[in-house]
């Protein structure tokens, strides 16, 4: 395992404790399931607005959208997800999340609907089951039990920082410097 590998596995572990998962959550619809992502993240949520395709670019990748005179690119959390290809309707929206460090910049994810704001406590949260040997959740922080349904708390970052993804980044910091 290469050493950049390991340091990314370590880290995962060492966020997905228990003892790091207690917060503030955002938490929205994809399809028929409920996700959330660390308020800290997000910057803010828009209205699904015009998006511009950008060539070649991986399937899930919507395009860019211009907010306030700040090129943002935006990807179908569905799509990325390998869920059927969305029916936008009137609660789907962008949320813009900050990834990584500030070097990366903003990205903007699309969503179904935005639910609400939790509260997370450490005994609200359980680590992500064992599926077995080939399956690798690296995206998923954990579960939460709220009420009597499940959120799959997501950690954005890994979703969102594959090299593909960061290098739209890169093409919409170069476009909106144009």
């Amino acid at each position: 395992m290469a050493t950049a590998t390991k340091a990314t596995v370590n880290q995962a572990t060492e966020n997905n404790s228990p003892a790091n998962r207690g917060g503030k959550y955002l938490s929205f619809a994809l399809g028929r399931e409920e996700y959330a992502i660390r308020v800290l993240k997000v910057r803010e949520i828009v209205k699904l607005q015009h998006i511009t395709s950008v060539p070649d670019t991986p399937h899930e990748v919507r395009g860019v959208i211009n907010l306030r005179g700040k090129v943002i690119p935006v990807i179908d959390l569905r799509l990325k997800f390998g869920m059927p290809d969305p029916e936008y309707g009137q609660r789907t929206c962008i949320i813009v999340v900050e990834v990584g460090t500030n070097q990366h910049g903003p990205m903007g994810i699309i969503v179904d609907e935005v639910s609400e704001v939790l509260t997370l406590t450490e005994s609200d949260t359980q680590n992500t089951p064992d599926f077995g040997n080939g399956v690798e959740t690296p995206f998923l922080l954990g579960l939460a039990k709220v009420k009597d349904s499940v959120k799959i708390l997501l950690d954005i970052d890994q979703v969102l920082m594959s090299s593909d993804l960061i290098g739209l980044n890169a093409l919409a910091r170069e476009t909106a410097e144009a």
